[in-house]
């Protein structure tokens, strides 16, 4: 019996699909069986890897676990049609040499245990005789009628020799459809020429009305196309079906199954692969085939989502300030929260200067008391309903009376979902959810990626179908980049919430519970070793967590930086190597690196000589000149305002600056200070842009130029090209 292919073989087959090194998919597979993290894998396991990044090593992960699936189909299926006595060396190889699931599939399908069908009951009638004679097409003489007649029997319900030849060319049409070779050439067929059509089932106006008469390519369709149109197949706005050249799939199939044209059943096989194709293949392809552009679509979108979530959360924190949140409203009013340089919630209340209760005055008279009690610094608006009358209120204040104050619209995506959740009920008891929001309006200005990860990142906002695509694919992935960002920024281990710790590399809720609880007990962490003494830590939760878990103001100034605690020693033998010592380091970063260049050193030399790899004598050397280093602060600040832009002030040509809120296939969404954000079509980026994001990130900070406004539609058309056409 088939053995299946080894782990060797799938890491050859994968580093070629990969483009990497076989003993880089080895190392990194083998890393991963032995329960370690991708982050991990990625910063402290480059020599291992390759330096292979967390894209990469999570490619692999994905293809290894589809090859170990793939092989346990195979044995499944080999095992199944061996029992049957049916497995021909020919069928074993064809199986064995299968590198997709759907091939094997394909290969398995008549064998396949069937329920009920035309076929399955022509055969309980006898009539596979027949059809083996209408297959085989060897019989030049005689009528058919003739031959059939041998197989009516009224009491087995074949009471005709027409109804004799119907069951056998049932029978012959299952034969046809259940041929792996056939269904290819209908599939590659479909995929190649198929075109994707859609009919609206009403003429009335919808969001959907450009697809009431669309024909387009099915290789060709764009991503957000596809989910378009099954979105409004699945609100039964649209009708959607395939088109193909039957003709010409039919003329081929009969060029492949016709070996006889003399046949006496030659014509009763012809009807048998109309059949065969109209009522059996090309259902079950057309499923296919939408299938598989939806999946492609929903990757595609789960991508966009992910990467635009990356960004977000890589927005830099504002430090230093103190910042005061409001979540806008109407008739319940508007929410106002203070919250300190470190987060913590001061004092609030509610206003109500819009519409029932219109008390304007009063409004800016709380507000202005709250910025001149606890000297707030920054005004953090939801952009919400009323957001833009909030923003009116809160510029007409600071022309009037607090000329240093400044502020900004922040996305408030999902803060509703936090406010009501068990989380938000542990941090503010004391507090009703609606209270809570604008204090978390507040703090994704201080902190985004902190207080983001509070929330379910698919309320965050920054897709696009987000409702239609796989939710368990899509969490996957939305969880991965949390993962990918929590652990690339680093977390104080002496400030995180058990919501951001639980992202880091080796913890989940229970421990980083665990953590918070230890804090609580025990006060801050003096080093990154007392780690050990929380309940539940274990040596392989602590070697996978450590190196991104800071520790400012501690024993050990190294617990402050991503060097691993396992490269300590190494890092201090080479500061002591170099004739320094880590006080002289930790004053001047740059001191290690201009001994190295005096010194006229070699890093692979200087390696060998501390006893670790290259790459981490690279990070080490990093982390030594910038401890503490935060790489959001690398990005653009978001834009502070003082006074209120409207869509009436706004005129074509105009030159603004914006922020990116959120990025799709055919542009990205700007925030320029008017009620509505602007869109950037993916053609007013530059010549042959394909993707938005090859241009433009979520928090980018831009000029554009205003190319259209549209008032009564409440929309406005940007450029990135400056210059007037």
């Amino acid at each position: 019996m088939y053995e299946g292919l080894s782990d060797e073989q799938i890491f050859e087959l994968i580093a070629e699909e990969l483009r990497v090194l076989p003993v880089q998919v080895k190392n990194t597979v083998e890393l991963l069986d032995d329960g370690n993290t991708v982050p991990f894998i990625a910063r402290y396991r480059k020599e291992v890897t390759g330096k292979l990044d967390e894209e990469q090593i999570r490619e692999i992960q994905v293809r290894v676990n589809y090859f170990r699936i793939l092989e346990e189909r195979k044995q499944t299926v080999l095992k199944t049609i061996d029992e049957q006595g049916k497995l021909t060396p020919e069928l074993q190889k064809k199986i064995v040499a299968s590198r997709k699931l759907r091939e094997v599939e394909d290969l398995y399908l008549p064998y396949k245990p069937k329920r009920k069908t035309r076929a399955t009951v022509a055969k309980a009638r006898g009539l596979e005789p027949l059809a083996k004679m209408i297959w085989e097409q060897e019989i030049t003489e005689g009528i058919p009628d003739e031959f059939a007649r041998e197989f009516v029997d009224e009491k087995n319900g074949v009471p005709t020799a027409e109804d004799a030849l119907q069951g056998a060319r049932d029978i012959v049409a299952e034969i046809i459809s259940d041929s792996a070779d056939f269904r290819q050439l209908v599939r590659k067929f479909v995929l190649n020429t198929g075109m994707i059509v859609s009919e609206g089932k009403t003429d009335a106006s919808t969001a959907y009305e450009m697809y009431y008469d669309y024909k387009e390519l099915l290789k060709r369709i764009r991503p957000h196309r596809t989910l378009a149109i099954n979105r409004g197949e699945k609100e039964g706005v649209l009708k959607v079906k395939i088109e193909v050249e039957n003709d010409s799939i039919l003329r081929k199939l009969e060029l492949m199954i016709v070996r006889n044209a003399q046949s006496i059943f030659v014509e009763h096989l012809r009807t048998a692969i109309i059949d065969a194709y109209y009522r059996l293949i090309f259902p079950s392809i057309e499923r296919e085939a939408r299938s598989l552009i939806t999946e492609k679509a929903e990757d595609h979108a789960i991508q966009v989502f992910a990467g635009n979530l990356r960004n977000l959360l890589m927005q830099p924190p504002i430090t230093g300030k103190i910042i005061m949140g409001i979540d806008p409203g109407y008739r319940t009013g508007c929410k106002v929260a203070v919250i300190d340089e470190t987060g913590k919630y001061l004092e609030g209340d509610t206003i109500f200067p819009h519409p029932p209760q219109n008390q304007w005055d009063k409004a800016k008279g709380i507000v202005l008391d709250f910025i001149n009690k606890y000297y707030v610094d920054v005004v953090a608006i939801g952009n919400g309903t009323a957001s833009r009358e909030t923003e009116q209120l809160i510029a007409e204040l600071i022309q009037e009376k607090a000329p240093d104050v400044r502020y900004v619209i922040v996305s408030e995506a999902g803060a509703s979902v936090y406010s009501a959740s068990p989380l938000a009920r542990r941090e503010f008891p004391d507090l009703e959810a609606s209270m809570r929001g604008n204090i978390s309006i507040a703090r994704r200005l201080l902190d985004p990626l902190a207080e983001l990860v509070k929330i379910d990142p698919k309320s965050i906002g920054v897709g696009l179908y987000q409702h239609d695509v796989n939710q368990k694919k899509l969490a996957d992935s939305l969880q991965a980049v949390v993962e990918s960002v929590v652990n690339y920024v680093g977390v104080d281990l002496n400030t995180a919430s058990p919501a951001l710790l639980k992202y880091v590399s080796g913890l989940n809720g229970k421990l980083a519970e665990a953590i918070v609880s230890y804090r609580d007990e025990h006060g801050q962490f003096k080093n990154r070793q007392e780690l050990l003494k929380v309940k539940g830590m274990g040596a392989k939760g602590f070697e996978q967590s450590a190196g991104f878990l800071r520790i400012r103001g501690g024993d050990n100034w190294l617990d402050n930086t991503a060097i691993h605690p396992e490269s300590y020693e190494a890092a201090q033998k080479l500061v002591k190597f170099l004739g320094l010592d880590l006080s002289l380091v930790r004053a001047d970063g740059k001191l290690v690196r201009r001994k190295i260049e005096e010194k006229n050193l070699r890093y692979e030399d200087l390696a060998k000589e501390i006893g670790v790899g290259e790459y981490t004598l690279m990070d080490i050397l990093e982390n030594l000149e910038k401890p503490g280093r935060d790489p959001r602060a690398e990005v653009p600040s978001p834009i502070f305002r003082s006074d209120v832009l409207k869509m009436e002030d706004l005129k074509e040509g105009m030159i603004l600056k914006g922020t990116v809120r959120n990025v799709v296939d055919f542009g990205a969404f700007v925030d320029i200070g008017v009620k509505q954000d602007g869109l950037v079509h993916r053609s007013e980026m530059g010549r042959n842009i394909k993707n938005p994001m090859d241009v433009l990130a979520v928090g980018d900070v831009i000029d554009v130029r205003v190319l259209k406004v549209e008032l009564e539609r409440q929309r406005v058309a940007l450029s990135l090209n400056l210059e007037r056409k």
